[in-house]
């Protein structure tokens, strides 16, 4: 998370950069006075590892899973690079590139080095020499890459475009491009590896849809709607390091859990309840609908949310096993970190355990924020057949289905349906009071 350009309207003036490590066993932080690594292996306690105030501005500051490697890019020198092995004190190497060094990636194999609207170079960790450029890439001010962490499956995401969401595969190990895979329509936003190198997640500008590729085939495996509600710029998205959850954190309060799993069909049988018929009308319904009601249907929902108590401040999020209970990591542009417990079976919102200060000063009791209520899951209200006739609730998208005998079932003919969803074009959540989705069967 890179804040350098962006640092007057932060909530943390001396904060330019956080980001976690390969394996979100640290957290690297760049400041205006040097660069800081924390330790997470503790929710109670944010424990400083290392700190270095040799090097003023650091804006780029990327390490090595836990290793003792560390690159470094300054505001004061923007167009260099430094690889230096932190505990010993020394610089390894050093390089200077043609234009502004927007981002820098590395694993056991590779460090990938970005320049702006220019190249992308891939350098051989071992000696730092440069094996490959990637020239004449499309315009990228904001530095959007990934490079994967596995050793077996060694690629490297970035835009194939400008102006839609294509993402270029390119295989590190072999040095030529893998596949062209067209995401969205919308610029790319945001694109993350998982760590077997298998799935790529990409969210596009308009940040409503997260997409699940695999690689390098490029076959879409999984759609998550992040929601309808407005567009919102994505921060970032992470998967957990066994590639089961995948998190969307944007510029609103809210962050986004999805699980990756595919739903096992079940074998069709008639409906005996209100609701199984209720179900199967609705279902049939899809193919009168908008397309884009439709592809709602279809589409995975979010298994757990975090509700931030911030909104609009730029932040990465990470999640890891921290003392044997998976996390939700959230480093924010307001100077904190913000620990949250997910609960692996149940999902649903997650807790606020614990938050930090990006500095490593000591949080003063009692400072959490209370969590808002926002985006709450999608219901439909339930109207009267006296609501029915001659009303029109604005705001409201309304169908009517009629169904002349429904299946199975001959005494149910000229039952009109009605079916009113809250804001159907525009959000996919319902207001507070939670009502369930009941038909309604009109007096005769």
């Amino acid at each position: 998370m890179n804040l350098a350009s962006q640092s007057g309207e932060t909530g943390c003036s001396q904060l330019l950069f956080a980001n976690f490590n390969q394996d979100n066993t640290s957290l690297a932080v760049g400041t205006k006075s040097g660069y800081k690594f924390f330790s997470l292996s503790s929710v109670d306690k944010l424990e400083q590892i290392y700190e270095c105030t040799d090097t003023e501005d650091v804006c780029i500051v990327e390490r090595l899973f836990s290793s003792s490697l560390v690159a470094i890019v300054s505001l004061k020198a923007p167009r260099k690079l430094k690889v230096c092995h932190f505990k010993k004190g020394t610089e390894i190497c050093n390089y200077s590139y043609s234009n502004t060094i927007l981002a820098v990636k590395l694993n056991r194999q590779r460090l990938i080095v970005l320049c702006l609207e220019e190249s992308l170079y891939i350098h051989n960790i071992r000696d730092m020499k440069v094996l490959h450029t990637i020239r004449e890439t499309p315009p990228n001010p904001s530095g959007l890459c990934a490079l994967s962490i596995s050793n077996d499956n060694c690629y490297l995401a970035y835009p194939g475009s400008a102006t839609i969401g294509e993402v270029q595969v390119f295989d590190t190990v072999n040095l030529r491009a893998a596949n062209m895979i067209p995401a969205h329509d919308s610029p790319l936003a945001a694109v993350v590896f998982d760590a077997s190198g298998t799935k790529l997640a990409t969210a596009s500008e308009k940040g409503t849809v997260i997409r699940v590729f695999s690689i390098p085939e490029g076959q879409k495996l999984f759609e998550f709607r992040r929601g309808v509600k407005r567009c919102v710029s994505i921060c970032s998205l992470a998967f957990s390091m066994e590639g089961l959850y995948l998190s969307a954190s944007s510029n609103t309060e809210t962050v986004h859990i999805f699980k990756l799993e595919t739903q096992k069909e079940k074998p069709t049988e008639e409906p005996t309840t209100w609701g199984g018929y209720f179900g199967k009308v609705l279902m049939a319904s899809t193919t009168y609908l908008p397309s884009q009601v439709t592809e709602m249907f279809t589409q995975g929902r979010a298994f757990a949310t975090v509700r931030l108590p911030f909104s609009g401040h730029k932040n990465i999020c990470a999640l890891a096993l921290i003392q044997k209970i998976p996390r939700l990591l959230v480093a924010a542009a307001d100077g904190y970190l913000y620990l949250y417990n997910l609960d692996p079976q149940e999902g649903g919102e997650c807790t606020l355990m614990k938050q930090h200060r990006l500095d490593g000063s000591a949080e003063p009791p009692n400072e959490i924020l209370e969590q808002g209520s926002h985006d709450r899951p999608l219901t439909a209200q339930t109207y009267n057949t006296a609501g029915m006739k001659g009303t029109h609730t604005p705001g409201r998208q309304q169908f009517l289905l009629y169904n002349d005998g429904l299946p199975g079932n001959s005494g149910f003919r000229g039952i009109y349906i009605y079916i009113t969803f809250t804001k159907v074009w525009n959000r996919l959540y319902c207001s507070n009071d939670q009502e369930r989705l009941v038909p309604t069967v009109p007096n005769k």
